[in-house]
């Protein structure tokens, strides 16, 4: 697994015709916006135009090979940019265009392509480029003229990390990948294979990533090598395969910094006293994954109640509707003993019409429970499968919530056909305005209008006789 300081890999043979041997990859060489961590390196971080590569500090010497790799692309957007590139070159790689690694490699390159540059629908995929120290990759049409195999598959926001196994063996590659959908380490689907490819003897392995206008995180969280070889010769010994120096100085750097490690711990009792016997920091606050898992279940909790309630509801329109439809045939029987005369005179084809349509109520909302119950089902046995169920859980929640919807329409729409018309509600008749002037209030208005009317003019008639006599 992946360290801050190096890559400890286990590095065996093959078993049945392969033989496998613990092997240990030296130093790592991080360049740019790598950040490596206890448990995992991340490559690049989710912001725009970051590049990161990681490689091994030291050529592998294996003739045939198996490399497996764990990793994470999340994002918060659908679409995601530009990917991850998993190598195996002559000379260790430097930053460069092609997913944050160097252009004109001598090796192979297996890419994983999150953004669709050429629009062709295809991404993401993953696709496997060789190069002979001479080829410019095509970024702009995804390397589809360039490609040797390739195939489409979605890597981005999986529950689980998603695994490759890429194994060069007798000239011929193979990549095998497990989609993240599922915990089962060993769920590898066959995605593209390529014969006939010749690689360097010696080379490095590395792993790059790149983001460009849109950004992914593109974590790493182990990178396992195996060495192949064929049946019948004789694998060397790990002790042949290590130096007693490399080991020797190994061991003393793991042994200075446990030594550092307690000498911390012991300070930061000393200066921190208080603190000792108090929960850890990882107890208090709760992971991401755990509040994810808190969430679905709290989810699952919610639509349990829904369902619970819907159901009791079902019943009670049930037990309504068979009491409706035994009213109607107790009345039928009594009409036809009471009138046997006059049964032909009685609406005898409404009533029947009436039970007929009864009966189909009561078949569908038979139909409905039946189906509530089913979903009701299904949600109390996924909260009781533990985390390993939680993402397959979490794929029917749409669909429960669909059925409610309908469920929900098909209930309004039979109360209302079933809802006498007598009873249904209607809106309420809107009361008669006030009248804010009466008749006799306006008869008499208009009166005094026309007598204050009259005497206006009056008065100016004899305001005008009188400037006359001035002349």
């Amino acid at each position: 697994m992946f360290n801050a300081s190096k890559l400890i890999s286990l590095c065996m043979y093959a078993c049945c015709s392969f033989t496998r041997l613990n092997r240990k990859l030296e130093h790592l060489v991080s360049f740019l916006d790598a950040i490596p961590s206890a448990d995992q390196i991340r490559i690049t971080t989710s912001l725009k135009s970051q590049k990161g590569s990681v490689w091994t500090k030291n050529k592998s010497i294996f003739e045939y090979w198996e490399v497996e790799v764990t990793f994470r692309v999340t994002g918060r957007g659908r679409i995601g940019a530009d990917g991850l590139a998993i190598w195996f070159t002559e000379e260790q790689g430097l930053e460069g265009p092609v997913f944050g690694a160097a252009d004109k490699w001598n090796g192979v390159g297996i890419f994983f392509d999150s953004f669709d540059n050429d629009a062709k629908k295809n991404n993401p995929g993953v696709i496997v480029v060789g190069n002979n120290g001479k080829l410019l990759y095509d970024h702009q049409n995804d390397g589809s003229n360039q490609a040797l195999a390739s195939c489409q598959r979605d890597f981005r926001n999986k529950p689980y990390p998603v695994r490759v196994k890429i194994t060069y063996y007798q000239k011929t590659l193979t990549v095998l990948i497990n989609n993240g959908f599922t915990p089962d380490k060993e769920d590898y689907e066959f995605c593209a294979k390529v014969e006939d490819m010749v690689l360097p003897s010696q080379g490095y392995f590395g792993i790059s990533a790149a983001t460009g206008g849109l950004a992914d995180d593109h974590d790493v969280l182990s990178f396992l090598t195996f060495q192949l070889t064929e049946p019948g010769k004789e694998a060397p010994t790990p002790d042949a395969e290590i130096p007693q120096k490399d080991k020797e100085k190994y061991q003393e750097e793991f042994e200075h910094f446990q030594q550092e490690l307690d000498k911390k711990k012991e300070e930061f009792q000393r200066e921190h006293p208080d603190v000792q016997g108090q929960p850890a920091a990882d107890d208090v606050f709760e992971t991401v994954s755990d509040r994810e898992l808190r969430q679905i279940f709290e989810g699952q909790n919610r639509i349990h109640l829904e369902i619970k309630q819907l159901n009791r509801q079902l019943d009670m329109i049930l037990d309504e509707q068979r009491k409706y439809v035994s009213a109607v045939t107790e009345e039928i029987a009594k009409r036809g003993a009471g009138f046997p005369g006059q049964q032909g005179q009685v609406s005898q084809q409404e009533i029947e019409t009436v039970v007929k349509t009864q009966e189909e109520v009561i078949r569908q909302v038979k139909e409905i429970r039946s189906s509530v119950t089913d979903a009701l089902r299904s949600i109390s046995g996924a909260q009781h499968a533990g985390s390993a169920g939680v993402y397959e859980t979490t794929q029917h929640f749409n669909d429960i919530k669909e059925h409610l919807h309908v469920v929900k329409r098909d209930i309004e729409h039979l109360v209302q056909r079933n809802t006498p018309s007598s009873e249904r509600q209607k809106c309420p008749e809107l009361p008669p305005f006030p009248s804010c002037l009466s008749t006799m209030h306006f008869f008499i208005f208009v009166a005094v209008q026309t007598v204050l009317f009259i005497g206006y003019v009056m008065y100016r008639s004899q305001q005008e006789a009188a400037a006359k006599k001035f002349f």
